[in-house]
């Protein structure tokens, strides 16, 4: 036998090998349904400005959107989970095939608005996982100068939540400077470029979603939910 080929550890009945005909065949006829995140209460947000103007483009590219105001959501702890606002939150994470983040920096990091609204999103609710498998834009809204410090976290979080972080990104500087006094954005390369991230969000969305648990099905997950069954089928047998 072929030593390099030689897995003891391996449970041959968990194993997948992905193949072509596992995937879809068929695509979605629906819109894609986007969820938009913003960062900020202040009365004029640029971080809710910006998702306001990522709306209206997704909308333009034939996606149905929802935007998430996130006043009135508790801090995690001091509410339960059955809190309107938390509700309301966890169910259209549930319906989002794709989502848009976008938060101020402040103190060099996410604000503690936009956090909040991820730590009111388990990894389960019940058997299911109200954010695996979906894409995800990242986007942040500076006060000064250009950083990436937000929207780095925000990949983090992304893939800890188990989401399809695309690779383009955009990052607002002097964001006060780029929207006029109807609260619209001005043209300028920050807007091209939040054009370009939204863009290739609805590719990767269309591409994806009829996918998702899918491409996210882990052999580990398998293992675990086999040895599970097979523990509560012995305890029955007792």
């Amino acid at each position: 036998m072929n030593e390099r080929l030689d897995t003891p550890n391996l449970n041959a009945e968990r194993i997948q090998t992905p193949i072509r005909p596992n995937f879809s065949a068929s695509a979605s006829a629906h819109p894609p349904r986007i969820l938009l995140l913003y960062g900020s209460l202040r009365e004029r947000s640029f971080s809710r400005l910006v998702i306001e103007e990522s709306a209206r483009l997704l909308t333009l590219m034939g996606a149905e959107v929802r935007i998430f105001n996130p006043e009135g959501l508790p801090q995690p702890d001091t509410e339960d989970e059955k809190h309107p606002k938390v509700q309301e939150l966890r169910d259209l994470m549930t319906w989002s095939e794709g989502q848009v983040w976008c938060s101020p920096e402040r103190h060099g990091a996410m604000t503690g608005i936009f956090k909040t609204q991820l730590d009111w999103v388990p990894l389960s609710i019940g058997s299911v996982r109200p954010t695996q498998g979906k894409t995800l834009a990242v986007m942040q809204v500076c006060g000064g100068s250009q950083s990436f410090n937000v929207v780095n976290q925000l990949r983090v979080l992304g893939r800890w939540m188990r989401m399809f972080t695309i690779p383009n990104q955009s990052s607002v500087a002097k964001a006060y400077l780029e929207f006029d006094d109807n609260d619209r954005m001005k043209p300028s390369p920050y807007y091209n470029r939040i054009v370009d991230v939204l863009e290739e969000l609805m590719k990767f969305t269309l591409l994806l979603r009829d996918n998702q648990s899918l491409l996210v099905d882990r052999y580990s997950e398998r293992v675990e939910s086999a040895d599970a069954l097979s523990q509560r089928v012995n305890l029955r047998s007792i």
